[in-house]
């Protein structure tokens, strides 16, 4: 199957961890796969269409209602994913609607894990690297108190 670039796809950390939009087909998926991606975090309510056109892609759904933060136990499972993946040498991918809000609040979450950077410096870094991340002060907010947690 060819493969096709998903909207707002980048690496934040190549290899590891990239960001995406909604992926709306098959060859998305692929591309995916080709990437060395083996594991897709769905951040959206619903499942994103054609998800099980490449079984050897491994779906997590975390649903987040649009525009709201992630719970502090939505970050852990999302961080545990990563880590998981990325122990076996496995990529893995995040996605809500556009790749921007839950998609980005997450992403800097694990730039404050990963690379030990304050939460400010995290929002910064991935809107940065990943134009109209975290689109509201709570999902802000939720970044600098896992920053906050992860120093006591």
């Amino acid at each position: 199957m060819a493969s096709t670039s998903p909207r707002n796809f980048s690496w934040v950390e190549p290899g590891k961890l990239a960001g995406l939009a909604l992926p709306r087909m098959a060859s998305e998926y692929q591309y995916l796969l080709d990437s060395g991606i083996k594991h897709l975090v769905c951040l959206c309510e619903r499942k994103p269409p054609y998800w099980d056109s490449c079984p050897e892609l491994k779906l997590h759904h975390i649903k987040i209602v649009d525009f709201s933060p992630p719970s502090p136990g939505q970050i852990e499972r999302f961080l545990c994913i990563v880590e998981e993946a990325n122990s076996k040498g496995e990529g893995v991918a995040v996605h809500c609607m556009h790749g921007h809000g839950r998609t980005g609040t997450m992403l800097a979450c694990y730039l404050v894990k990963s690379m030990n950077l304050s939460g400010i410096d995290a929002i910064k870094k991935i809107r940065k690297l990943r134009q109209g991340s975290i689109e509201t002060h709570e999902q802000e907010k939720a970044v600098v108190q896992f920053y906050q947690r992860t120093k006591y």
